[in-house]
């Protein structure tokens, strides 16, 4: 019965209690205890005596708190467990419950024969006929491949800009006050006069002009006027400014050239057309806070207030390669069997669009020795490694081996739930006390790219200190009838927004095979098509999906 409503098996627990209770008694055989998962909830069926679910549970129960810690994401809690664990012991890795792949450590009575156990794996590479059928990762939904993303991806440190240009496109670090009031001086807001409001209408002497960025020395008496320009300081004495529209010249000198008389045709009020010192800023207020992504406005922002450099997040040191011994630069001609490499340029273009600059490490062959090697060289330098291709089920995908095997980095999710980019995998190690992001994309291109925006980018994003990282999600109209896969579709599309709908409209780029590029092109949108269900296997025109942006509308 408990099978029947759990969604995932914890085969760990049970062999646990089964082995322990063999040490009582050898009618433990015939126990058949069931442990799983149930959503976010852990289910362990005990024997039904008291004795035996006593001595069950006594068995279990210094997993639970990491158990129930994984299950809910965890990560600090994860992290105190895994540093006591390697105080006395040495690597091994496992699957947990929740479905992550861990690095656990095994007594050093063991070293020995895991020492053998690294050496073999090394061999194994070229086993191909002995290499597993079917891949030890679980499919994980989307959205808990990238709550995990998010949760590794931590900003990496601050710095401050040289020059004012260089903070956009940035996230702010510290908040920014300003030093002086915005404007620092009463500043006329019109091209007009300045006057005394108590004269009311009626004739006034013109005394001088006052100019935006001269020094102001004419001082306003009642029964005289200076003629004041959009920004310049209104002249001490004055307390409003009228617009030259509500004027009329009633005498002038030099031949035009300077006014000696006008009239005022309304009544001014007091303030009328002036901004007073901190009208606009005031000295000391925030005018940007930490967090903020710095757009032209921001920039426009920091140059009002004088502030030059500002404290920064870094962004992060990135590595883009492809590997396979079929690809090859596109410069090249090609040989028998060979494709151009496309998924460099799509991927480090597109992240340039993002404002994230990436390093073209080139083409890595398959080989784990080069494999090996390209990593250990690229994890020295850069913060973040992308690659794509090699990380399905073929006799020359060895990048998870490696990852795991020579690397002893902790793969996250090696499979994800969706099309394209199921063999999409997600890593960290540790490398020279820093933390290391690994994302190995499918070397399909559509599904390179696609992987890409739902993992790379939002990393990216929090890595450089953005508070929303994710995507933009919005609702959109299908022009076009699909059916549905088994797995969720992330479907490359074209939205347009006609003026006389109420949401857009949503058109297919045509065939969505996972190699075709051009299934890329003009895309701004992947329309995020549920997984087919006995109820629902097709979509008609007209109906409302969800459409993650890719590109402006």
């Amino acid at each position: 019965a408990t099978r029947q409503v759990i969604d995932r098996e914890a085969p760990g627990l049970v062999i646990a209690m089964i082995t322990k209770s063999l040490n009582v008694t050898p009618m433990a055989m015939l126990s058949r205890p069931v442990c799983g998962l149930r959503k976010q909830t852990l289910i362990i069926n005990f024997p039904g005596s008291v004795k035996g679910s006593q001595e069950c549970f006594g068995f279990v129960r210094p997993a639970l708190r990491h158990a129930l810690d994984l299950m809910q994401d965890s990560s600090e809690q994860v992290s105190v467990a895994h540093t006591e664990i390697q105080k006395t012991e040495v690597s091994e890795s496992h699957t947990c419950p929740s479905g992550h792949y861990h690095i656990h450590k095994i007594q050093p009575q063991v070293q020995q024969k895991q020492d053998l156990k690294q050496n073999r794996s090394r061999e194994d590479f070229y086993k191909v006929a002995e290499r597993a059928r079917q891949s030890p990762f679980p499919m994980l939904p989307v959205q808990d491949a990238v709550k995990i993303v998010l949760d590794k991806a931590k900003p990496i440190g601050t710095e401050t800009t040289k020059t004012l240009l260089d903070a956009h496109g940035r996230v702010l670090a510290s908040n920014v006050c300003a030093l002086d009031p915005v404007p620092p001086f009463p500043a006329s807001i019109k091209d007009g006069y300045a006057v005394v409001a108590a004269d009311g209408p009626g004739e006034r002497s013109v005394i001088g002009p006052v100019t935006a960025g001269d020094k102001c020395t004419i001082k306003i008496k009642p029964g005289s006027v200076a003629r004041i320009s959009t920004g310049a300081i209104v002249p001490e004495g004055a307390d409003a400014v009228v617009q030259i529209e509500d004027t009329e010249l009633l005498e002038s000198a030099d031949e035009g050239v300077t006014e000696l008389k006008i009239k005022i045709q309304s009544a001014p009020r007091v303030g009328q057309d002036i901004r007073p010192v901190g009208f606009d800023i005031k000295a000391g207020e925030q005018v940007l806070s930490a967090d903020d992504y710095i757009d032209s406005a921001e920039l426009g922002i920091l140059a009002t207030v004088g502030c030059t450099s500002v404290e920064v997040y870094k962004s992060p040191m990135i590595a883009v390669c492809s590997t396979g011994n079929e690809v090859c630069d596109p410069s090249v001609p090609l040989s028998v069997g060979q494709i151009r490499d496309s998924n460099r340029f799509s991927i480090i273009s597109l992240l340039k669009s993002e404002g994230f600059e990436a390093t073209d490490m080139g083409i890595i062959r398959d080989s784990p020795e080069e494999v090996s090697k390209k990593f250990k060289e690229k994890l020295l330098k850069f913060d973040v490694i992308i690659t794509s291709g090699g990380v399905s089920m073929g006799e020359k995908d060895y990048l998870k081996g490696v990852l795991h095997g020579v690397l002893d980095a902790t793969i996250h999710f090696g499979r994800v739930f969706m099309k394209p980019g199921k063999p999409t995998t997600f890593a960290t190690v540790s490398y020279n006390g820093q933390n290391k992001l690994i994302f190995c994309l499918p070397g399909n291109p559509v599904s390179a790219v696609v992987t890409c925006h739902l993992f790379v980018i939002p990393a990216l994003r929090k890595i450089a200190g953005y508070s929303r990282p994710e995507a933009t999600i919005v609702k959109a109209k299908l022009a076009f009838s699909v059916n549905l896969d088994a797995r969720p579709e992330y479907h490359r599309a074209i939205l347009s927004w006609p003026s006389q709908e109420n949401l857009p409209l949503a058109s297919t780029t045509g065939s969505q095979c996972s190699s075709r590029i051009t299934s890329m092109r003009s895309a701004n949108a992947l329309l995020i098509l549920p997984s087919k269900q006995d109820n629902l296997k097709r979509l008609e025109i007209g109906s409302i999906v969800n459409a993650m942006m890719i590109h402006k509308l």
